[in-house]
């Protein structure tokens, strides 16, 4: 026998070991699971307690199928800011431009299509390229010349706004052709039949759930190797089985509706690529270690420079993609677009966890955040709320979800 075989066969009764670990060990209690990690749990448990409400208040028409999914065209330009934002604020900075860099990448688009007649593909193209090109901008002056990211976005926003004056020459273009607008109201119907239902959405939701249940068993497995705690399995399954049905549930609703939109599918796509690049990607941890602690980031070996431009370069991809959306949804591009929709994406941010210093906050917390913003606004307008008091409740919440991270803070100084 070599002396790689004792190796391997010791590595296959390790793994052999956690997975039957991982189905007798762990935390049985769910209250302690839930104060274990307070910042990321709250958020769900508020998330669902919402949902709850305006459901009720409503009398059940914020869970219809047709208003599902007007929420998820209404909001998914917010959802494809807030991935972004929070990757700038887990490294410990800000960025209030991508309003006006939305607004601008929308007007080239707009240009380019509807005055010059070039293909809608090319307008999406350009876009996105004038988004990252902005994102390099702003990196530039923020990573190598040091001036902080509040004061380079903030001088942004007044430039992007101009230029975007400018490219639209103080007038609004439309209509898109119908190619381009149904990246954002187009939908997936019938590609597999189904009567009174979409049977491809359902489809694809049940490949979901059962990619989220073998990636959880997956990481369950990790931690236990590694020895770190996990919840008990029977609580696991339990969590699989809940979100499967919520997650079912949702796309049994998109089903009766019209189908599966086209936005989703992008914005399910980029949740998941940048929940691994977050997670699991040399950058995703340079980008946590820059915010939890830059001195020792520094120290280690961080090109902290270099990690710093490509997070605004990836801020303004995001940004024109978000632009591609909202002009698409709108079939035109408005001097005006994007107004205030650097607020909404930090505001996602911090409702779902991010830290206000740095170093904390997930891509998948930032969309919980955005859609209790989604769900709230939404709801609120079915009840007939005007407008002046919608925003008197945002802020209420992006303050009490600001003071959560304080107290979360005092509190673990405290236990040490």
């Amino acid at each position: 026998m070599t002396t790689t075989e004792p190796a391997a066969a010791q590595d296959r009764a390790s793994s052999e070991s956690a997975q039957a670990a991982a189905l007798h060990t762990g935390i049985s209690d769910p209250r302690t699971l839930i104060t274990r990690n307070l910042r990321q749990s709250g958020i769900y448990v508020a998330f669902v307690l919402i949902i709850g409400l305006f459901a009720i208040l409503t009398d059940g028409v914020l869970l219809s199928p047709d208003n599902l999914t007007n929420i998820v065209l209404q909001y998914s330009y917010i959802l494809v800011l807030a991935i972004g934002m929070v990757i700038v604020i887990i490294a410990g900075h800000i960025d209030l431009s991508v309003g006006s860099v939305v607004a601008l990448t929308g007007a080239v688009s707009a240009v380019l299509v509807i005055q010059q007649d070039y293909p809608w593909w090319v307008g999406i193209l350009a876009a996105v390229v004038v988004g990252m090109a902005v994102g390099a901008w702003q990196g530039f002056w923020v990573a190598y010349v040091g001036i902080p990211a509040f004061i380079v976005t903030l001088a942004g926003m007044l430039l992007f706004r101009g230029l975007t004056l400018q490219v639209l020459n103080n007038i609004s273009l439309s209509p898109f052709p119908e190619e381009y607008t149904r990246v954002a109201t187009g939908f997936l119907n019938g590609l597999l039949g189904g009567q009174g239902y979409d049977a491809f959405t359902l489809v694809i939701a049940a490949i979901a759930v059962g990619g989220y249940a073998v990636s959880g068993f997956r990481t369950r497995l990790a931690r236990i190797r590694y020895q770190q705690p996990v919840e008990s399995f029977p609580l696991f399954v339990a969590k699989v089985l809940v979100v499967g049905a919520v997650v079912m549930y949702f796309a049994w609703q998109l089903a009766h509706a019209r189908g599966l939109p086209i936005v989703l599918i992008i914005l399910a796509a980029l949740v998941l690529v940048y929940g691994v690049i977050t997670r699991r990607t040399v950058f995703g941890r340079q980008v946590y270690a820059i915010g939890g602690n830059l001195s020792a980031a520094t120290l280690s070996g961080v090109k902290v420079k270099k990690v710093n431009f490509w997070i605004f370069v990836n801020m303004g991809f995001l940004a024109g993609v978000a632009g591609v959306i909202y002009s698409s949804r709108t079939s035109g591009a408005q001097p005006g677009a994007g107004n205030m929709f650097e607020l909404d994406a930090i505001a996602a941010a911090f409702i779902g966890g991010a830290a206000v210093a740095g170093g904390v906050g997930t891509v998948m917390g930032a969309v919980v955040g955005g859609l209790i913003m989604a769900v709230m606004s939404n709801g609120m307008q079915l009840m007939g709320v005007d407008q002046s008091t919608q925003s008197v409740v945002k802020g209420l919440v992006l303050l009490a979800a600001v003071a959560f991270d304080i107290y979360n803070k005092r509190r673990a100084g405290a236990t040490r």
